[in-house]
């Protein structure tokens, strides 16, 4: 990989900072004025994108934008890295009991704490496998989105076809039935994952418009991972309720963003600092 340095001129009212190779030839320069960037070299783009972020201090709700281009965060705060499950990782480490209560626990053969998480962070990992495989489709997807301390959205979907807030519930070989309101585990008491997963949808759609400065609609989506049967009622119309190989029929969907607004909403949503004013 060539090595890029980072260097500041101003003079005649002119800021600029030009990034150099280590031979000093110049591969391109940034008007910090403007917001010009001139790149002399496409090949190094992303390598001069990285270099550069460091030194242009963004926005605290939005990233940088650079002409049309909207600079990566720094690995910090980039989203984009988080693994999926990455918040329920620290849930179970909180809740897990010592060795000693897990060998007692196996012996009498009952549940701790932590297993409800454990399938928890299982069923993500499986949504998260066949969210990858839109990514041929042009599907961009984030796991682990923090609006809290102490919540999150599973997953975020993002492409032509508009942007999708993903809440997984692990109800393997469980028959699932969902209505207008409420969702039934194996005919049992009504659970509020609907309502849930529309305050999510109106949460990001927030977030989304004041970072990118455009309409963005969110749908909500709830998938549960490899039940004995899902039900939905036909009444049911702004929530998508899905089985994880379900989330195939998504693929073909376009028309909802322009290819420009993909790329700025990605860039909004995959910087955490994004989301600080989610509340």
């Amino acid at each position: 990989m060539t090595e890029l340095r980072v260097s500041k001129w101003k003079r005649h009212g002119l800021d600029r900072l030009y990034v150099n190779t280590s031979g000093g030839v110049t591969v391109a320069w940034f008007d910090r004025n403007t917001g010009h960037l001139e790149v002399k070299d496409e090949k190094l783009r992303q390598s001069i994108l990285h270099v550069l972020a460091p030194h242009i201090p963004p926005p605290t709700t939005s990233p940088v934008v650079v002409g049309t281009t909207r600079l990566p965060p720094p690995p910090e705060h980039d989203l984009a890295l988080r693994r999926p499950g990455d918040a329920l990782r620290d849930k179970i480490e909180e809740v897990s009991p010592g060795l000693l209560k897990r060998y007692l626990a196996w012996m009498l053969r009952r549940p701790t704490e932590a297993d409800s998480w454990k399938a928890g962070l299982r069923g993500e990992r499986i949504v998260s496998r066949e969210l990858a495989r839109l990514s041929r489709h042009n599907w961009r997807s984030l796991h682990s989105v923090p609006l809290s301390p102490t919540w999150d959205v599973d997953h975020l979907l993002i492409g032509l076809g508009g942007v999708f807030s993903i809440n997984t519930k692990n109800h393997r070989n469980k028959s699932v039935w969902v209505g207008d309101h409420a969702v039934r585990i194996n005919h049992g008491e009504g659970r509020p994952y609907l309502r849930n997963s529309r305050r999510e949808a109106a949460i990001v759609k927030g977030v989304l418009e004041r970072g990118c400065g455009f309409p963005v609609e969110v749908s909500p989506v709830l998938v549960f991972v490899r039940p004995a049967g899902l039900t939905v009622v036909p009444s049911l119309h702004d929530v998508r309720a899905l089985d994880d190989r379900g989330l195939a029929a998504l693929a073909p969907l376009v028309g909802a963003l322009r290819p420009e607004q993909v790329e700025a909403v990605y860039a909004v949503a995959r910087d955490q600092r994004s989301w600080a004013s989610a509340f």
